[in-house]
């Protein structure tokens, strides 16, 4: 059946619920969909409407009687952005994604009913045996449409590569040349276009559209200090109209500064991979205009939909433009102006830099993970391979994913062990890392040259992205003031010293225990440290430089950080209330803890017992680079020296970082006798992959 424009119009209404009215290249990209011409590729801005397209087309192909068609999609938030788009235009869309187990079967059988429209799944579940053999091969002869949503993340050259993008590449060269394939991006220069037309031709036709935004007045502002940035949100962003979203480039960010503007009365909310069940929840908030900002990481990126969104704010620089622009893209789409402000501060370099270096393994972790599995015939676990090497666990996860993903992969999971395949890695693997990780340098000075720019930004942009800017022009508003109230900066600074993070006890030892000690399985609740606090991130904003300062420079902990714990541990108020006091020692600066934990056992009004001996020197924690490995670190280098008092205790350390040194002194202390453990550190050091998240 040919290409029905009226019902194609009429299902445009139903999903905008507003008169219906085509944006230039819609319904041509549509009806080439339908009509089945080949493969397309749309490179339209954010807010043009690519979801319509392909929803259109689905129905329209449905109705001819044709099967489901299958969307991949990179993020969960723009899988239920989507679903609730098609649902308006009677597309019965459903998705089988990591957050919905439960409703697996569900789908499945409907889909094997021939009741769903569209599929939406990650690239990851293309990775995962059973759907491919038990859920798409059974429908793979009557899908209609292939559709690939954020199509640049199939590029080795996209800002967002995902290494799951690749099955895509392999799918799309097994299909048969008739399949209709439909990929979507607002995010492609000419090099991504150029490997696009690679990996989805042959006879790949390209539907390019402008890409300026003339809603848009973007802003860039140089702030160093996190205190700075903190005290113009508080500023500004109440004067604001509407609501919006201001990006962080981690989870701890996104907390914090959502906890800053909570205290000022602002109706803020933090989003990132790590807020679980209240996603959803927090999605609809903000669409409803119920919080004045969702303070998030990419985790609320690419698709989510709200025209009405009045401001997106940075709070440091994104790694490159294009992830910049697809962000700040969110706003502005339905009104006739919106602001656009890029805030610049000093740690944004290390954090990106952090990204950058931890994208791709190193030749030494690859080559420590496939050594130790070729020592082991049955293969290893992750738990299994940590124990063997020192490797972090976030670089031995990347060597497993990125080897595994090739197309000659010399690894492969079977069950929960990884083994070694009759393949070699090829060289081409380290030539595409080493290509990738010079291109997100590159991409990160641009950005600087963004960040400088006084004028002109959205041109800049486009630019950047190979469009022409033609003749811009920014919207009529007023450009915000770049300058914070100085009452609010000192606020913002008592804030970030009033702030403490959380500290987990261990339950339970690594595996294979530790011999020293002949420990191993689950520890005893009895001989478990109870949950304690650190003052502050190593470095941070608060109390961090201070604590530094102390440690590399002055040979002591000022008294001012004294202070700040015992205000800490007086607003904890752990119970049952310490008796007592002791400390973590130190061979290589014997002096610096005890002198510490005695002035905050003063402090306190406590005794204070130096219990605690090193039994010898021991590589530094921080050279250890995963759990196990500094679990056996620390095995057999502590022991108890003199009487244990028997009331509970306070167990001070200078830096946390794996907190296995405070679990065994913790069950040191009371095998010995020691009542509860109470664990309080100044300063957290952990590795960056505990809090670097996004």
């Amino acid at each position: 059946m040919p290409y029905n424009p009226t019902r194609a119009l009429e299902l445009l209404g139903l999903g905008t619920q507003n008169p219906a009215v085509y944006r230039e290249g819609q319904e041509a990209a549509i009806q080439h969909v339908v009509d089945g011409r080949g493969r397309l590729l749309m490179v339209q801005r954010t807010g043009w409407g690519k979801s319509f397209v392909y929803f259109i087309a689905t129905k329209l192909l449905r109705e001819q009687g044709m099967g489901p068609a299958i969307l991949i999609s990179p993020l969960l938030a723009l899988m239920r952005n989507r679903i609730t788009a098609a649902s308006g235009m009677g597309v019965r869309a459903v998705t089988i994604n990591s957050e919905n187990k439960d409703e697996w079967e569900t789908v499945e059988a409907a889909l094997a009913r021939n009741e769903v429209d569209i599929l939406l799944i990650s690239p990851e579940r293309l990775a995962n045996e059973h759907f491919r053999n038990e859920v798409l091969a059974p429908v793979a002869a009557r899908i209609s449409l292939l559709v690939v949503d954020e199509a640049h993340c199939i590029s080795d050259w996209g800002h967002d590569f995902r290494p799951h993008y690749r099955f895509i590449e392999r799918i799309v060269r097994t299909l048969p040349a008739n399949l209709r394939v439909l990929a979507t991006t607002a995010t492609a220069n000419n090099r991504v276009l150029a490997d696009l037309q690679t990996v989805l031709g042959p006879n790949l036709t390209v539907s390019r559209g402008e890409l300026g935004r003339p809603s848009l007045l973007l802003q860039t502002m140089r702030m160093p200090s996190q205190a700075e940035r903190m005290g113009w949100l508080a500023t500004q962003v109440p004067n604001l109209r509407g609501s919006g979203i201001i990006y962080t480039l981690t989870v701890r960010d996104a907390v914090q500064v959502a906890g800053w503007l909570q205290s000022r009365g602002i109706r803020a909310e933090s989003y990132s991979g790590e807020t679980g069940e209240r996603r959803v929840e927090l999605e609809q908030a903000l669409l409803q205009n119920r919080v004045k900002a969702l303070v998030a990481t990419t985790a609320l990126g690419m698709g989510f939909d709200k025209p009405d969104l009045a401001f997106v704010i940075h709070y440091q620089t994104p790694g490159s433009v294009v992830a910049y622009y697809q962000q700040v893209g969110r706003a502005g789409r339905a009104l006739a102006a919106a602001h656009g402000v890029l805030l610049s501060g000093q740690e944004e370099s290390d954090i990106n830099d952090y990204f950058i270096e931890s994208a791709f393994p190193s030749r030494e972790d690859v080559a420590s993970v496939l050594t130790a599995l070729r020592e082991s015939a049955a293969g290893l676990s992750i738990s299994e391979l940590m124990s063997r090497v020192n490797v972090s666990r976030g670089r031995i996860d990347k060597a497993l994913q990125l080897t595994s993903l090739e197309s000659s992969a010399p690894i492969a999971k079977q069950g929960s062990k990884w083994m070694l395949t009759a393949a070699n890695l090829t060289e081409a693997f380290w030539e595409r890392a080493e290509r990738l990780t010079a291109l997100r340098r590159t991409e990160q000075q641009q950005m600087q040259k963004y960040v400088a720019l006084t004028q002109g930004h959205m041109e800049f942009l486009i630019r950047a992205l190979d469009g022409n800017p033609g003749h811009h022009v920014p919207p009529a508003i007023r450009p915000l003031p770049a300058t914070a109230d100085a009452t609010l900066v000192r606020e913002a600074v008592a804030f970030l010293r009033r702030t403490s993070l959380p500290l987990e006890p261990r339950r339970q030892w690594p595996t294979g225990g530790l011999p020293h000690m002949g420990v191993t399985g689950r520890i005893a609740p009895e001989h478990q440290a109870q949950p304690g606090r650190v003052l502050c991130v190593w470095g941070d904003a608060g109390w961090g430089s201070l604590v530094r300062q102390g440690k590399f420079r002055d040979g002591r902990f000022a008294d001012q950080l004294v202070e700040a714990c015992a205000a800490m541990t007086r607003s904890w108020a752990p119970q049952p209330a310490p008796a007592w006091v002791t400390c973590i020692p130190s061979r290589r600066h014997p002096n610096l803890a005890p002198d510490f934990a005695r002035r905050l056992a003063v402090a306190l009004n406590l005794p204070f017992r130096p219990v605690l001996e090193k039994t010898d020197d021991r590589p530094a924690q921080k050279q250890m680079a995963n759990s196990s490995q500094q679990a056996r670190n620390v095995d057999g280098s502590l022991r108890i020296q003199g009487t244990v008092p028997t009331g509970p205790v306070l167990l001070v350390d200078e830096m946390v970082d794996s907190r296995w040194t405070l679990t065994v002194a913790a069950y040191l202390l009371t095998t010995h006798g020691s009542g509860p453990v109470h664990p309080l550190a100044l300063a957290s050091t952990a590795n960056a992959d505990e809090w670097l998240r996004r």
